[in-house]
This record gives C-alpha cells, sequence and structure tokens, in this order.
C-alpha cells in the first residue's frame, strides 16, 4: 500500500490495524570501501551494481514500478560540487571542511517558508546558508505512485566564520542545526526533511527500486563524483507504508532486519534525557532533544542513537556501534579480558538494541558492520588485491576475478 499524504497516513494510523512505532524494514544492504582511503568513481558503480543486484531484497508497491526505497551513502563529492556552484552560481565553496552539506526534502506549497527558517534557525545556531543548489533529478524514471508524493529537492551548503579555527565548535553547531530544524519545523507542521548535514558524507535516497537511484541523481553518474566509501540500502517495509523520507541510509546507518526490543529502548533513552549533561552543549543539551525523534522506522531510531552518540556523546563511531548492539560477550572464552571489560562497562550505560540484525554504519572516517548478538542476519566481505572491500547481506552480488580475491569472511 502507498501512502499519498499526511492526512492519509493520519487517518490509516486511526482507522486500521497499523501501528507507525511497530514499523520494520527487512532489507537489502551493503558497502565498498577503499581501505587505503583513495577516492575514485569506480567505488561508485561498483556499488550501483551491488545495489541492483540485491533487488530481490527491496520491494515494489502496486504499480510494480514504486519502490519501498534505495539510497547511497558516500563521501561528499568536493571537487563535484565546487565545479557545479562556479558554474551555475558563480561562487566559491570554502575550503573542504569548513562547510556542510545535505539533500533536503520540501513541499512545493512550503518551500520558501521552510528555507527561510532553515536560514533563520543557522543564524541562531552561529552558522549561515551558503547556498541553495536546484539537483538535476529524472522523475520519468520512477514509478507513478512514488511520483504522486515526490519531494521538491535541493541541496543546502552551510558554513561559518569560525569553520577554520574552531572545527569541533562548527561540527557541534551543525548537529545542532539539523535536530532544531527537525524539532521547528515537526511543530510547525513544515516538511523540511535533511536526509544528512555533515561535513564527510552525503546520502542520495529516495522512494526507488534499486535499479531508478542512479537514473534519478544526475549526480552519482558523474564521472567527477568519487568516493573512497559507498553504502547501498534496498528496502522492503515490513508491516510499514513506505515514504521517501523513510528509505535508508539513514545519516549513519543501513539496516537489515528488525530492532525487536524497539519500544523499550525508545522509552529507556527518552527517560535518560531528564538526566543528561553535557560539557560541549551545556544549556543548548536540551535543544538536541527528542534524541528519538516521531514517526520513525526501528532503522530510523537506532541512527538517532547512534548519532547522538557520535556527536553529542564524543565516542567514536565503532565504540558506539558496540556499545548499542554488544556480543554475546559474557560467556566466550577467547574473547579478551580487555574487550569483556568494555562490554561490561557499556552494559550498565545502555541496554542492548537486539534484532535480528545487521547493522552498516559510516561517518565518514569509519566504514563497518556489526551483527546483533543473536546472528540471525548472515553477512560476508571480501577483500581484493586493489585494497577494496566489499560487504554485502548475499553472497556473489559483484564480479571478482578468483585471482583478486585475497579474502573472504562470512559472519554469522
Amino acid at each position: 500500500m502507498v501512502i499519498l499524504t499526511k492526512e492519509k497516513a493520519l487517518e490509516a494510523s486511526k482507522e486500521t490495524l497499523w501501528e507507525p512505532q511497530l514499523e520494520r524494514d527487512a532489507c537489502g544492504v551493503g558497502f565498498v570501501v577503499s581501505i587505503k582511503g583513495i577516492q575514485t568513481h569506480k567505488i561508485l558503480k561498483d556499488a550501483r551494481t551491488m545495489l541492483e543486484r540485491m533487488a530481490h531484497r527491496g520491494a515494489c508497491g502496486c504499480d510494480n514500478d514504486t519502490g519501498d526505497g534505495a539510497g547511497v551513502l558516500t563521501a561528499i563529492p568536493d571537487s563535484l560540487y565546487r565545479d557545479e556552484l562556479k558554474k551555475t552560481e558563480n561562487l566559491d565553496l570554502p575550503p573542504f571542511g569548513q562547510y556542510a552539506t545535505g539533500i533536503v526534502f520540501l513541499n512545493e506549497d512550503s518551500y520558501k517558508q521552510a528555507k527561510e527558517a532553515l536560514g533563520d534557525l543557522a543564524r541562531a545556531c552561529k552558522l549561515k546558508v551558503v547556498v541553495w543548489r536546484k539537483l538535476s533529478t529524472n522523475r520519468d524514471c520512477v514509478g507513478e505512485e512514488a511520483r504522486k508524493t515526490e519531494p521538491l529537492i535541493r541541496q543546502v551548503f552551510i558554513t561559518a566564520d569560525y569553520a577554520s579555527t574552531d572545527r569541533e565548535l562548527f561540527e557541534r553547531n551543525i548537529y545542532l542545526l539539523r535536530k532544531r530544524a527537525y524539532s521547528v519545523m515537526h511543530k510547525q507542521e513544515v516538511e523540511c526533511y535533511l536526509c544528512s548535514l555533515s561535513t564527510t558524507t552525503i546520502v542520495y535516497k529516495g522512494q526507488f527500486t534499486p535499479a531508478q537511484l542512479y537514473k534519478y541523481y544526475g549526480d552519482l553518474t558523474d564521472d567527477r563524483f568519487i568516493s573512497h566509501i559507498a553504502l547501498v540500502h534496498s528496502r522492503f517495509s515490513t508491516n510499514t507504508f513506505p515514504a521517501w523520507h523513510r528509505a535508508q541510509p539513514n545519516r549513519m546507518v543501513a539496516h537489515n532486519g528488525e530492532i525487536n526490543t524497539l519500544r523499550g529502548n525508545i522509552n529507556l533513552m527518552h527517560a535518560r534525557e531528564g538526566i543528561m549533561k553535557s560539557k560541549a552543549y551545556g544549556d543548548n543539551l536540551e535543544k538536541l532533544f527528542p534524541i528519538v525523534e516521531v514517526g520513525l522506522t526501528d532503522s530510523g531510531c537506532f541512527d538517532n542513537v547512534l548519532e547522538f552518540l557520535v556527536k553529542a556523546g564524543q565516542r567514536s563511531l565503532p565504540e558506539a556501534a558496540m556499545m548499542m548492539v554488544p556480543e554475546a560477550w559474557e560467556k566466550d572464552e577467547e574473547m579478551s579480558l580487555e574487550k569483556k571489560q568494555y562490554y561490561r562497562w557499556a552494559a550498565m550505560s545502555m541496554e542492548p538494541w537486539d534484532g535480528p540484525a545487521l547493522l552498516a554504519f559510516s561517518d565518514g572516517r569509519y566504514i563497518g558492520a556489526i551483527l546483533d548478538r543473536n546472528g540471525l542476519r548472515p553477512a560476508r566481505y571480501y577483500l581484493t588485491d586493489d585494497d577494496h572491500l566489499y560487504l554485502s547481506s548475499e553472497v556473489g552480488v559483484n564480479d571478482h576475478l578468483v585471482e583478486s580475491v585475497v579474502k573472504k569472511v562470512g559472519v554469522w
């Protein structure tokens, strides 16, 4: 079933058996990465092959051409954006790392209001909007049902005068802006969904089948689009209504499976908000609440908390992932004492988010994947002699010469 409007979604939540808080995903997920951090367009091409060969992991609507969702998370292609903005706006972007960018889903009727509100919020967060960019998109490749809810898509670029001298403050305020944008727009009922807002990564996604993603966004097939990472996702909504903003990857996570402890996880995070303190955010900490936003799938809720631990908790991404999804460590005789001690400490800080789940994650610096301790969502990775690593929830999604494979590991 496809939800056409917010009004229809509200009607469905009241008159049908659909429970928005019980939304789940069962999907295809994978990534391609240069382990030496070398950026190429080949990474994007290999990720496209991976995604399109996981089409059976996604789902489509009643018109057989509207997908449940597909997307890709990559490093920011600085040279592409720099060239395009110079050509179209005669604008020079700030140096890489001194600006944040993200794709924004807007509504045709309220996009001017949303743009003005985001500009006001940026100034309140001691930031400034550099420019809005209109992306090259091809709506003809999208399914008929998906076109009915297609958002107005723009890309925003944000900077600050102190971005070069105080990187930590800049990063904190970028996250503060993203959270404030959600809270304010949600209260004002203005459609403004930031797919991501980051100085290192960018997310392209929507209500596509895997074969439609690269056809829709012109950027993704541009040879100037280079990256050292590409995290892809093909969505299958289980007991959910698909939508453009529910497609994955989220801001840090792509998820295959379900979080079966979700209600308890959300309630406990909400309960902690009353006792949280932060040296970095101080009195601004409350502006980051709610940590878990309203109306998200289990994947979106997990992503919110992981993002919070990294951005506000100042944990590394691997540490935050291990805290949320611990291994079955207590009786593992082969695990190091140091690792057991970490898990024992983490268990006192946060309850596990249990699946079955396979979670791939990236912040631009790190990329990785983790299985929950139930181990019911297998994955496999290959390392090739050109220092590329391919991980996915499927076997054989990319073609490799046998002699080029240095290592291959199945995880379950």
